[in-house]
């Protein structure tokens, strides 16, 4: 049996349940969502996959993403919840598992994944443990995997702040302060506002600034969304295109994963991504950017 998630804050959280509910006797398959949506990722009979598109190969499946919402009844469980671990918590927890264990976890979870913040956690993050905690989490190789499988073992048995005593996670904190704080100046360069929309473009830089993705809500109140582009991948093959809806302006009404399903990505009501092929990646991305621009509820049907 294998866990197969996502290399983010749910993710990690989600393996740290399923390590805990279930008796797992293999690594943790760690996978993009565009690996699943096309079908790069090698899915197995036992696997468990949590916070990503469904796979019919799998055993278990647990997601809270509107656009992976089934046609029909999957093993595991679906709901359109803050997060996916807080799906996986509930439902083990109706079959008398964790007991009180988890609970501010999850919390925790539930207001990083979902994007309740204020304005004081988007720009001070390093004064709220798990969220400055989960920035950490990124995807840039170079031992990255290796701190994902420290994380869900150090959460699966110690209080946050004797995780945040390690010296790796430390040393990996630090680091996110000082870029937090150089990544304002990187989005005020690369930013233009178009009906509300910030586009932030990123394409013309060698290495990809990283930041709080919250933060162009506080640098731009007045727009209503967020958009931001750059190139996946040092090949320049594919472009990366991240959605949101600004989380203290509550002026957008376009479900941003469904209209990012349509172009093979996906996501939430409130926030998606979708990789797209270089050579046709601006047409797609102008496509999306008009339907974002018109602000249009998406009717229910």
């Amino acid at each position: 049996m294998r866990i197969v998630t996502r290399p983010d804050f749910d993710g990690i959280v989600c393996a740290v349940l399923l390590h805990e509910a279930e008796n797992i006797d293999a690594d943790i398959y760690w996978v993009e969502p565009s690996e699943i949506q096309n079908k790069k990722a090698m899915i197995q009979k036992g696997d468990i996959i949590a916070n990503l598109p469904f796979d019919a190969n799998c055993s278990l499946w647990f997601d809270h993403h509107v656009s992976n919402k089934p046609a029909l009844a999957v093993k595991g469980a679906f709901g359109i919840a803050p997060s996916a671990a807080g799906v996986i918590f509930h439902y083990y927890r109706e079959q008398g598992k964790f007991r009180d264990r988890f609970d501010e976890l999850i919390q925790q979870t539930d207001m990083i994944d979902s994007a309740d913040l204020t304005r004081d956690q988007v720009q001070f993050p390093e004064r709220y443990p798990y969220l400055l905690l989960s920035m950490t989490i990124q995807n840039r190789g170079d031992g990255d995997e290796a701190y994902w499988n420290k994380l869900v073992d150090m959460l699966g048995k110690l209080p946050i702040e004797r995780v945040l005593e390690d010296s790796q996670v430390r040393e990996r904190c630090d680091a996110v302060i000082l870029e937090n704080a150089n990544f304002g100046h990187f989005l005020t360069t690369h930013t233009t506002i178009v009906k509300k929309i910030s586009i932030t473009d990123f394409r013309s830089l060698d290495i990809v600034p990283s930041g709080n993705r919250f933060l162009t809500y506080s640098l731009f109140p007045d727009t209503i969304a967020s958009a931001k582009i750059r190139y996946l991948g040092e090949d320049k093959d594919q472009v990366l295109l991240s959605i949101g809806r600004s989380i203290f302006n509550q002026g957008c009404q376009v479900n941003i994963g469904n209209l990012l399903a349509r172009f093979g990505g996906g996501g939430h009501a409130g926030a998606g991504g979708c990789s797209l092929e270089t050579a046709t990646a601006q047409e797609k991305i102008d496509r999306i950017l008009e339907v974002m621009m018109a602000n249009e509820r998406e009717e229910v049907k």
